[in-house]
């Protein structure tokens, strides 16, 4: 308390103290209210500093982030040139069908974009 006023003054800390409680929250097993209690403050203040120190590494991650996304679009691509052999289909033979009856026998050619056609000929023609 101030003893002219009468009133409490608030506490003031070190931005070293407030690290040092950040970082020994982050280790596993501590309890945040023994901490607080064993440095002689309220588990409130020492959550609240937890909560700043989480969204101020969430703010510089993102700023981060950003900067790298903005270098990324200013970085041109390189035009890498690729060889290509020269691969032409060649077009598909055509369907060729040997009907043989005694000593007669028929060849027939038909192209193979009409397939369908020529499996309809062929059902016709094995009925």
């Amino acid at each position: 308390m101030d003893r002219e006023s009468g009133r409490r003054r608030r506490r003031q800390y070190s931005p070293e103290f407030k690290a040092e409680l950040v970082a020994t929250c982050s280790r596993p097993g501590v309890s945040i209210a023994s901490l607080a209690l064993a440095n002689g403050m309220n588990a409130n203040v020492l959550r609240r500093w937890l909560v700043e120190h989480r969204k101020a590494q969430t703010a510089a991650a993102e700023t981060t982030r950003s900067i790298d996304l903005a270098e990324r679009r200013q970085e041109k691509p390189a035009f890498v040139p690729v060889k290509v052999e020269d691969r032409t289909i060649p077009a598909p033979p055509d369907i060729r069908i040997e009907v043989r009856r005694a000593s007669t026998t028929v060849t027939v050619n038909w192209p193979t974009t009409a397939a369908s056609d020529c499996a309809e000929w062929m059902r016709e023609l094995l009925k």
